[in-house]
């Protein structure tokens, strides 16, 4: 190893005769030093260099003192939305098993798939009772059967065609609290009954065409005892 070198007391170019007290003066120091040149080199007048830039003071102050309860804060959706990959097993005119809702283990007929992702299918509404309604594709069964809907025009039902206005609640005064009133049922509007009376017509045409398909919709799917479920074909 190389020997360190030591290092040599550091001396001061004003030499103190007592503490506090320099050999030099003043004026001495300032051209023992050679601030004169420098000076001199610019324009008269010692350089100066930026101050560093302080960070921004935060608009808001912190508060002092903290909420008791919890203040919640919207959290940040950096989630993008994709639409809903369809099953290959679904395609248009398929014959779908609904496993969830009202019409539970009814068969329905897809027509196509909404931007929500959702699925549009009908009973026809004639054959099972099952309308125009909206499904979650993991609550059906697709089957094999196909029905020809190519002469039924579904581009006019969208989400919004299935959304519902929201129903303003009255408030009872003290007479009518007593009094048994009759709620009055939702009604539906002429509109959407002749919009399912057009979408069935073209698909009964097609359903009547096939032999025992009618039948086949209009019956209820159901497992037996001595059913596999998971050794049927559908």
């Amino acid at each position: 190893m190389a020997p360190k070198k030591e290092r040599s007391p550091r001396v001061s170019r004003n030499p103190e005769l007592i503490r506090g007290i320099g050999k030099y003066s003043r004026s001495k120091m300032y051209h023992k030093r050679g601030l004169w040149a420098i000076k001199a080199k610019h324009g008269g007048t010692f350089p100066r260099h930026d101050a560093k830039l302080k960070p921004e003071a935060p608009a808001q102050k912190a508060p002092k003192f903290y909420p008791a309860d919890d203040v919640k804060k919207p959290l940040l959706n950096k989630h993008k939305p994709r639409p809903t990959k369809l099953r290959a097993s679904i395609t248009p005119g398929t014959v779908l098993i609904l496993l969830a809702g009202r019409f539970k283990g009814k068969r329905v007929v897809f027509l196509r798939q909404l931007p929500s992702g959702l699925l549009l299918v009908t009973g026809p509404f004639k054959i099972n009772g099952v309308p125009l309604r909206r499904v979650n594709q993991s609550y059906v069964i697709a089957t094999s059967t196909k029905v020809d809907v190519s002469a039924v025009k579904s581009d006019k039902f969208d989400d919004k065609y299935f959304s519902k206005e929201a129903q303003k609640k009255k408030k009872k005064g003290e007479g009518e609290f007593f009094e048994a009133d009759k709620e009055e049922k939702n009604v539906l509007p002429q509109e959407k009954k002749d919009d399912q009376k057009t979408v069935d017509s073209a698909l009964l045409t097609a359903i009547e065409s096939v032999p025992d398909l009618k039948s086949y919709l209009g019956a209820r799917f159901s497992l037996k005892s001595g059913m596999k479920p998971h050794e049927l074909k559908f």
